[in-house]
């Protein structure tokens, strides 16, 4: 199973699904617009009843959201995403190396194993063909020789059976090493692409009073749930 290819489908599923945050963008716009017009209209109303000069400076944060909503995909998270897709790249290839490092390691190992158990009479006939055949041309036919010829067939067998099980564990771990991560990549796929969808309405609902720290909430949960992925590439590194 290639896990790199499921990794690159669910970035795929992500960009093919941008455009349903266009369709949001719609509704967002006019919640927005009615939540500026009385955004506007109370701040002007309390400073004529209060007399003081208007002040234009703060009247002009329902426009900037608006545009925010307007430009909602390459603006908010298109800057989002491209600040923070060096961290995941950046733990990705420290992920890789780091794999590609313990691959080395266990060939190696193999590798090492294999020539200590050549070198030593005992037990090279376990791990070579031709030692075993050797082995076994030197043998007669005396029942003492077929005893002997019947435990060297049991013991390679035994030593097969062992390394065939080392291998099949090692597979099975390696193979829930590679779908944790994926499993942590679709769960996090997936509240990406609510959280993007639902962001024209979380920014447009922050234009009215009292909803404010919708916006600051969105953006802090977008940020968590994105790195997600990096923090699970650390601690498999």
């Amino acid at each position: 199973m290639d896990f790199d290819n499921l990794h690159q489908i669910l970035r795929s599923l992500y960009g093919e699904m941008m455009p349903l945050c266009e369709d949001m963008a719609g509704v967002a716009r006019g919640i927005a617009g009615l939540g500026a017009l009385f955004y506007v209209a109370y701040r002007v109303w309390q400073s004529l009843a209060r007399a003081e000069p208007i002040d234009v400076l703060p009247m002009l944060r329902p426009f900037a959201i608006g545009l925010c909503i307007m430009f909602f995909p390459t603006v908010v998270l298109g800057t989002i995403n491209s600040i923070l897709s060096p961290v995941v790249q950046g733990t990705s290839k420290i992920l890789e190396s780091e794999t590609m490092d313990m691959g080395e390691y266990r060939k190696q190992k193999d590798r090492l194993e294999y020539e200590a158990m050549v070198r030593n009479p005992e037990t090279a006939y376990l791990v070579s063909n031709e030692e075993f055949d050797k082995q076994l041309e030197e043998l007669g036919w005396s029942p003492g020789d077929m005893i002997t010829m019947t435990g060297m067939h049991l013991e390679r067998t035994m030593y097969d059976m062992k390394k065939s099980v080392r291998g099949f564990f090692r597979e099975v771990l390696e193979l829930m090493f590679q779908a944790a991560a994926l499993v942590i990549d679709t769960i996090r796929t997936f509240f990406l692409v609510v959280l993007a969808i639902l962001g024209p309405i979380a920014f447009a609902l922050s234009v009215w009073d009292g909803f404010q720290s919708t916006l600051t909430q969105w953006i802090c949960r977008y940020i968590q749930v994105y790195i997600w992925l990096p923090v699970s590439d650390m601690f498999s590194t």
